[in-house]
């Protein structure tokens, strides 16, 4: 793997042109597939995802309905089922919300969970937001018959080392912050579920609800210092949501992908640094100011003072581009410019800028704002 260091906007070499669900917003996918994606895009399946409604299910279920597969939701209803986004005409936008089912339900209500599902049929189901093994636990029991059950995990599970990348096969932490995946996958194992499980690393995208490239928007919008721990030459990977979703879409039906986990990440790395300069080059920003800083001299009161780990983290992604026929279509510098075109740059974001973590490093450090 190669690492995007200071400049990221360097002329790309000629892309693959490959096949695959690429184009959201319209109401066919590419046609030229593998024989065995063909098939199993040509068998219609009955599909329940949890969640689907906020981040990655909304490009996931398009792609799904797409292909002409039965997608229902299963959430709260406390939000939209369906949203237009900036890719949608509005004619393909109203095929897509009349296409898509609902069943409004607290996954963490076990019994309600059961409940609705006990007269419903479902071949394949697509996990996007369960925590714990205990969000799954009804699923399962209430849809015995399943063909395949899809999980989104994450690969915040790898135990910590000075060995890289990860791969699927390297010791996970169960003390990790995200052990409930792991729980999810080994009793998924252990039930002789066919299962596949996938590992993203940093996710990024329009909608993004976790403050990746949103926390360097506000920074650079406001022509604003960014400040960034140790050197900035940390190492790590981002993954465009659509390039997920697209991921996701191959693991269905799929023999390959039979009781496998794949790490699905961007095809390439990048530094801090790196990501702060792509960052202003998606939003067409002049290159920022970096202010290095050691988190050790400050105590931020438990507000976090940078959106990633302070480490190296990235994964190989060899196994899911083989058995999945899979590729990233997105290089860093295009994936961001899309995510600021059709949000961020839109004047919609998540959370509203918060400048006071800033403000204590810059002012420890004699930086003008």
């Amino acid at each position: 793997m190669r690492a995007i260091m200071a400049t990221t906007g360097r002329p790309r070499g000629p892309r693959t042109v490959r096949s695959g669900p690429r184009r959201f917003g319209h109401a066919r996918m590419m046609a030229n597939r593998s024989s065995s994606e063909t098939s199993a895009a040509a068998q219609q399946k009955k599909i329940l995802m949890l969640g689907g409604t906020r981040f990655i299910g909304v490009y996931l279920a398009r792609l799904l309905v797409d292909q002409g597969h039965e997608v229902t939701l299963m959430t709260r209803g406390k939000s939209p089922i369906t949203t237009k986004i900036p890719d949608d005409t509005d004619e393909y936008y109203a095929s897509y919300s009349k296409a898509v089912r609902h069943i409004a339900c607290d996954r963490k209500d076990s019994g309600a969970v059961e409940s609705k599902l006990k007269n419903e049929s479902f071949d394949v189901v697509y996990d996007i937001n369960a925590r714990e093994k205990e969000d799954i636990l009804p699923v399962l029991s209430s849809l015995p018959n399943l063909d395949q059950y899809i999980l989104c995990s994450s690969a915040g599970v790898y135990k910590k080392s000075d060995l890289m990348p990860h791969f699927e096969v390297d010791e996970t932490d169960p003390q990790s912050r995200h052990k409930g995946k792991l729980n999810m996958e080994s009793h998924l194992e252990s039930v002789g579920a066919n299962f596949t499980s996938v590992r993203p690393v940093y996710i990024y995208g329009p909608l993004n609800y976790n403050p990746v490239e949103e926390w360097f928007f506000h920074r650079i919008a406001a022509g604003r210092p960014i400040p960034v721990p140790g050197n900035g030459k940390q190492i790590t990977q981002l993954g465009h949501v659509k390039d997920l979703a697209d991921a996701f879409v191959r693991c269905l039906g799929n023999e390959r992908a039979k009781n496998q986990i794949y790490n699905i990440s961007g095809e390439r790395l990048v530094t801090f640094d790196g990501i702060a300069r792509a960052c202003a080059e998606a939003a067409g920003a002049p290159e920022p100011e970096l202010v290095h800083f050691d988190a050790a001299d400050f105590d931020f009161g438990g507000k976090k003072a940078f959106p990633m780990r302070d480490q190296h983290f990235f994964t190989d992604i060899q196994k899911a581009m083989r058995d999945l026929d899979w590729k990233p279509e997105y290089d860093l510098v295009e994936g961001l410019r899309d995510s600021y075109e059709k949000d961020f740059g839109r004047g919609t974001f998540r959370k509203p800028a918060d400048f006071s973590v800033d403000d204590m490093i810059l002012e420890k450090l004699k930086v003008m704002a």
